[in-house]
């Protein structure tokens, strides 16, 4: 009775956990989204380096005026891993940013063309610089947005997620936003300066403009120039601002799971011939 008992408070528990872990937004208007395919999805994905250079190109023509990269330095761009960009096309992306450095020999700050080492730089000196610039609002870092903006699914959504290995709400999220701009429904009164969007976590206005548009940016390689494409690309592109060293650590998690098979194994079989002469 006693093991019933305890039972039943442990599903409980589990239920109110999953209950707390449902966003508050769900009790009001709930956001739509828009599940992808992700070449980096499952226990074995990868990132597209096609993708990823696309997604940067997307991010520098459209996104880079109002939204900084402060946490990604531009050698990260020609490292494993990452967007697979060469050195000399590192270094030619970073002399097109201007940093601040110093102080020099008499004391004071100068500006030169960034390198490799440094970061991207801020389009805005200062949080009120940006909201001034953006009728009041403050367009948040991309560095680890993919991570800091993925909604909870709550229960029993994020017990699935566990088997199924989903974790990327984060990119699911940025491209339904991107993609969530549409009418109003008849009768709603959007605010001035504001847009609706269907997908925008924190309500149903956002104050950034719709900032994608077909053909707007050239692609070489053959890639349709769509909306839905654009915010593909730049959604990967965040992902991997977000969490650079993800394949390395699939790629640990995968030999980390065969070392405690091939464990188990060993002890099992040492306990059998430990043992097997013992009366039990």
């Amino acid at each position: 009775m006693k093991t019933m008992i305890k039972m039943v408070r442990s599903l409980a528990a589990v239920v109110a956990l999953g209950v707390a872990a449902t966003p508050a937004l769900a009790a009001g208007k709930k956001i739509e989204m828009s599940y992808q395919y992700w070449s980096f999805a499952g226990p074995f994905g990868t990132y597209d380096r096609a993708q990823l250079q696309r997604g940067f190109k997307v991010y520098q023509q459209n996104c880079a005026a109002c939204h900084g990269l402060s946490r990604v330095a531009f050698r990260n761009l020609a490292e494993d891993g990452g967007p697979s960009f060469t050195e000399d096309e590192a270094k030619a992306i970073a002399a097109e940013y201007i940093v601040m450095d110093g102080p020099d020999d008499f004391g004071d700050m100068f500006e030169r063309p960034a390198i490799l080492a440094d970061r991207f730089p801020s389009p805005f000196p200062n949080e009120q610089a940006a909201r001034a610039a953006n009728n009041g609002a403050y367009p948040p870092d991309f560095s680890l947005l993919a991570k800091a903006r993925a909604p909870q699914r709550g229960f029993p959504n994020f017990v699935f997620d566990i088997f199924t290995q989903y974790q990327e709400s984060g990119p699911d999220y940025i491209y339904s936003l991107l993609m969530g701009y549409v009418e109003p429904p008849e009768g709603k009164e959007v605010p001035v300066g504001q847009y609706y969007n269907k997908s925008f976590l924190a309500g149903e206005f956002i104050a950034m403009a719709p900032p994608l548009y077909a053909e707007s940016i050239e692609y070489t390689d053959g890639t349709p120039m769509t909306e839905e494409q654009y915010a593909k690309d730049v959604a990967a592109f965040m992902m991997w601002a977000a969490e650079p060293h993800l394949e390395d650590r699939k790629k640990m998690g995968f030999r980390v799971m065969i070392f405690l098979i091939v464990f188990a194994g060993m002890l099992y079989f040492t306990k059998n011939r430990v043992w097997r002469n013992v009366e039990h």
